[in-house]
């Protein structure tokens, strides 16, 4: 039944896509996020449904969106010049068979990003992108939150609707995201059009937003917590009673503490004492591993290039002698080898080198800056329709930010739903750019005095 019924949402997708060829960029949006095609066990997955949708929504625009004023922005240039160099790797890679397994979803992921803002040409478009980014994801988080709720949750072992540890389902990385699409989804409450902000679309994401919460505390991932951590400091930018927001978030979490599992506890201590913990401890090795590894690769070993690493480091372990029950702590020599870099910028380095890091740190700088740009730019318009620009490029930039502080202990440097974020960016940035392009070709007011140009309309000379 669940099978069928995903892929009758899938075809019915597929088919309004005959009269609005948009809808097949939202599809392919809604099948890369939730990946339908795991979830099913029979008919969906029989149906190359993803790859159906993906050249549908090129096919859609090459046939049907107009191209005049088509701009190709610098940062899609920037993603172009990853992905070409990602090849190059790829064909020299340390490991080939590896890399190529990889290579497989990351051009997709890299391609539909470069291709996305090409679409985004309307505020219909950029916000319908935005809800079905924001409600695909919500679906997953709603089910997780339900479940955290129920008392199913716990460190990998809350499920999800696959259960591959894999692209958003990866419990630290859904975190991430549940945090990130929090700014999102309060525009939506102020600033939608296609479902009006009224008191059932308030209450539906002000629920939504709460399930977003439990998912750090579901997964126990250390990283949601952090994000949370971000999300509060950047919301102070916008507030207008700091300290009473403040006071009330410190009320919030001493009325959630008392629910909080016990092994929620555990997992987060470990965050001060990271010296005990082996996952921490693997990770500072693979990253010193990386700086050396790239020291004599310095444009990078290609992807899964980690599998190389091999090192040895020393972890205190408590241990219970027999008498009097004592507990006494003792070094043991841990070896390890072949362990993931578990941070977004330590993969790009040691896969793509240090052309790599740069082009991918610039891309997220630019991003960072645009926004704050847009933001500035738009926020003290009064006019119809220039009061949804700025609150959607801050709500935008503070997912990236909360996505990047995340991605420092998480391999997610190539994350397709963070890239299709990015897209998202781009389409607005050009966007309002076409909307200031007359207000910058209207000639200047003229100083007292000075003689303003003939016009050559009424010039004998010409």
């Amino acid at each position: 039944m669940l099978d069928a019924a995903l892929f009758l949402f899938v075809a019915f997708l597929l088919a309004a896509g005959l009269r609005r060829p948009f809808v097949w960029v939202l599809a392919y949006v809604y099948i890369d996020i939730l990946a339908p095609q795991k979830i099913g066990w029979t008919i969906t997955p029989f149906f190359q449904i993803s790859l159906i949708a993906f050249c549908a929504a090129f096919a859609g625009w090459l046939l049907v969106d107009p191209k005049k004023g088509l701009r190709f922005s610098l940062r899609q240039g920037i993603m172009t010049a990853l992905l070409a160099y990602c090849f190059w790797t790829t064909m020299n890679a340390d490991f080939p068979l590896e890399a190529g397994e990889k290579w497989d979803w990351v051009w997709k992921a890299l391609v539909f990003a470069i291709f996305l803002p090409l679409t985004l040409t309307t505020r219909l478009r950029i916000e319908a992108l935005a809800l079905v980014m924001a409600l695909t994801a919500g679906a997953i988080i709603i089910s997780a939150g339900i479940k955290t709720v129920a008392g199913g949750g716990g460190y990998e072992s809350l499920y999800f609707f696959v259960n591959d540890n894999s692209n958003i389902y990866e419990s630290s990385t859904l975190a991430t995201v549940a945090i990130a699409i929090i700014p999102l989804i309060l525009w939506f409450t102020r600033h939608g059009t296609i479902f009006a902000p009224d008191w059932r679309v308030k209450y539906f994401a002000y629920a939504l937003i709460f399930a977003c919460l439990l998912i750090p505390v579901g997964t126990e991932a250390r990283t949601g917590l952090l994000c949370i951590g971000v999300l509060g400091i950047l919301t102070l930018r916008d507030v207008r009673r700091r300290f009473a927001f403040v006071l009330g978030g410190a009320a919030l979490v001493l009325v959630a503490l008392p629910f909080l599992p016990q092994s929620y506890y555990e997992r987060m201590g470990l965050i001060a004492e990271h010296n005990e913990d082996q996952s921490a401890s693997t990770r500072l090795a693979v990253w010193g591993w990386t700086l050396d590894y790239v020291a004599e690769n310095p444009l990078g070993g290609g992807f899964d290039a980690y599998r190389a690493n091999k090192f040895e480091y020393r972890m205190p372990v408590e241990k219970e002698s027999g008498e009097g029950n004592s507990v006494s702590v003792e070094y043991e020599q841990i070896v390890d080898e072949g362990r993931a870099y578990h941070s977004a910028v330590f993969e790009m380095l040691g896969e793509q080198g240090w052309p790599g890091l740069g082009l991918w740190l610039w891309l997220h700088a630019l991003g960072l800056w645009q926004m704050e740009r847009l933001r500035r730019r738009w926020r003290g318009r009064t006019g119809e329709g220039e009061q949804w620009q700025a609150p959607l490029a801050g709500a935008l930039q503070m997912a990236q930010i909360i996505y990047l502080v995340g991605s420092l202990f998480q391999g997610i440097a190539y994350q397709p739903f963070i890239l299709m974020l990015i897209g998202l960016q781009i389409g607005l940035w050009t966007y309002c750019r076409k909307l200031d392009a007359p207000v910058r070709r209207r000639p200047r007011p003229h100083a007292a005095g000075e003689a303003a140009p003939a016009d050559p309309a009424t010039n004998p000379a010409r």
